[in-house]
């Protein structure tokens, strides 16, 4: 089952300005990371954006270190980007490290703008590379909340990399946002595997990295989004360092109208096969 939640403040609209808060989240300064958080809000606001997303794990960098830095539900950090949501009246996704029922997840959490949280979502793909899966539970289902008037899907860094939990909601988003921190060392994979996510799942996709260095890493950003064909669509604002890009949820019905493929996942359709094969088939009559 999908976790689903109906957007609290904005009226069902057929657009949404997003920002992209792309910036040096630090390494293990929550307190630092989140100032700059509020710089980028206060920036967005004036851009005239509806929504504002931030990278993974914004408030610590992608630690391991879980003990010292996973916040329980309503943490410090969780309260801060309520506040943020709040004050500056915007749609917010940040992901966090957390900590709930004697686990730590890697999450992503949306905020209303009346600062309410909305959604969680929990990575469902770990990054055994760095040890994530011997520190970190994976989340075991998709998240799809409306923002406005449009149905979002929410993602965290190496889940791009399994086109398959795309495809399992493609047909009900009209956009897929990713959240990441995402090595400059393989840059090249970010940029391909963010358009073939918006080409294959005719939806817009929003994927926000850090920059900067955290824990002997370097991060280069790549910030961007990409509408339903695959091309960039958002533009910088002036005065700031902030880029900004509009989605349209009819753009995303007219895409997928003008250009028909099917957007039902191979997940979908199994479950479907096997819940038909374990019915009891009828007793065949004699003639």
């Amino acid at each position: 089952m999908h976790s689903r939640t109906k957007s609290k403040d904005l009226s069902s609209a057929d657009r949404l300005i997003v920002a992209l808060g792309e910036y040096d989240t630090g390494w293990h300064d929550p307190v630092q990371s989140l100032a700059r958080a509020r710089v980028i809000a206060r920036q967005a606001r004036a851009a005239g954006a509806d929504l504002l997303v931030l990278p993974e794990m914004c408030a610590s960098g992608f630690t391991m270190d879980a003990d010292e830095f996973a916040e329980p539900p309503n943490g410090p950090s969780s309260r801060a980007l309520s506040a943020l949501a709040a004050e500056y009246h915007l749609w917010l996704v940040a992901g966090l490290s957390m900590r709930r029922k004697g686990q730590y997840l890697n999450s992503a959490l949306a905020f209303a703008p009346d600062g309410s949280l909305v959604a969680t979502y929990d990575k469902q793909r770990l990054f055994g590379y760095a040890k994530e899966t011997t520190v970190y539970s994976a989340g075991t289902r998709p998240c799809v909340i409306k923002l406005g008037g449009l149905s979002v899907g929410l993602f965290v860094c190496f889940d791009l990399r399994f086109p398959e939990l795309f495809r399992e909601v493609a047909a009900e988003v009209d956009a897929c946002i990713i959240i990441a921190n995402w090595p400059s060392a393989r840059q090249r994979h970010w940029e391909v595997l963010t358009q073939a996510r918006a080409i294959e799942n005719q939806c817009y996709v929003v994927a926000v990295n850090r920059i900067g260095v955290g824990d002997g890493l370097e991060y280069s950003g790549g910030s961007l989004i990409l509408d339903p064909w695959g091309t960039r669509c958002d533009t910088p604002t002036p005065g700031s360092t902030l880029r900004i890009g509009e989605l349209s949820r009819s753009t995303v019905s007219g895409v997928r109208k003008t250009f028909p493929i099917s957007l039902t996942s191979a997940v979908s359709r199994t479950k479907s096969t096997r819940k038909e094969s374990t019915r009891k088939k009828p007793k065949s009559r004699k003639t």
